[in-house]
């Protein structure tokens, strides 16, 4: 193979000051982060003066942003769209300062006991309000849907709809939040991974507990051989094997992840580097 995995991560994960993400990031050889928070606050939240702060000290020690772990689209489908369109132009200026050319996101929380079906129109004319924003205001920094438990895109064939739909907007592929949403992973790769950007690195159990890569069902290593074999090289990772600061803010009331007992370790430090360690482990000498 020409040339090797780049592994990012969610460094927030580590920790929730920039300089503890760096330690950590530089222990496990990352190449650097999906940023999604620090001390500053939410990457979509991010003054211009904090972004080249934040930049600047992630230069200095060899590391970049890789895409911006945006919450973006994690709304519900009734909220205003105005301030989501206004949050879209703040993160693509940050996406800007600190050289990130892709920017995650979703679509939209679909009401608690109705059909993602209903609001399907909805859904695509509002992702295609923001890829016009997007295209408008920047060129080359991509829009990356998520797929995601509870949002229209929590299945394999609403995450097609999306990228068939929207054209400019492409997919991040999560093994662990299509098994949470009862999708088998391999059917849901085999539908998409024509349209796939890049992969989160997070599993999960049957019943949605999060485990390191290649412990659970989503069938990580199988999919990451595949997506390496498209030409692909660039993953994330994504530990979510404690709860750490702020992690309930990023999701809807009554939807918390669940970690896995057996999979639970003494700090988030330790958690991290176990999620680093179960990918590098599934790729060898692949990685860099």
């Amino acid at each position: 193979m020409s040339e090797k995995i780049r592994l990012y991560a969610f460094s927030d994960e580590a920790g929730g000051e920039i300089k503890k993400q760096i330690a950590a990031m530089k222990r496990n050889r990352l190449c650097g982060s999906e940023l999604r928070g620090t001390e500053f606050g939410n990457v979509s939240d991010l003054s211009a003066e904090k972004a080249r702060e934040i930049s600047r000290m992630l230069s200095e020690e060899g590391l970049s942003v890789w895409s911006l772990g945006s919450p973006l689209g994690k709304i519900g489908i009734d909220d205003p769209m105005p301030p989501e369109i206004d949050k879209l132009k703040r993160t693509l200026e940050t996406a800007d300062i600190l050289g990130a050319t892709n920017i995650r996101m979703f679509s939209f929380y679909i009401p608690k006991g109705r059909r993602p079906e209903e609001y399907r129109n909805k859904v695509i004319d509002r992702l295609c309000e923001m890829s016009e924003a997007a295209d408008t205001l920047h060129t080359g920094i991509t829009l990356c849907h998520e797929n995601e438990k509870g949002i229209y895109g929590e299945n394999a064939e609403c995450c097609l709809d999306i990228l068939k739909s929207v054209p400019d907007i492409v997919g991040v592929f999560d093994p662990a939040n299509f098994v949470q949403s009862g999708v088998d992973t391999l059917e849901a790769w085999s539908l998409l991974k024509d349209r796939i950007r890049y992969l989160h690195i997070k599993d999960a159990l049957s019943d949605g507990r999060v485990v390191p890569a290649g412990k659970g069902i989503g069938h990580v290593a199988e999919i990451a051989a595949e997506y390496i074999e498209l030409g692909g090289r660039r993953m994330t990772v994504e530990p979510h094997l404690t709860v750490f600061s702020g992690l309930s803010a990023l999701e809807r009331e009554g939807e918390r992840s669940r970690v896995g007992e057996s999979f639970s370790y003494p700090s988030a430090d330790a958690a991290f580097d176990a999620a680093c360690s179960a990918i590098r482990e599934i790729l060898g000498d692949n990685a860099l």
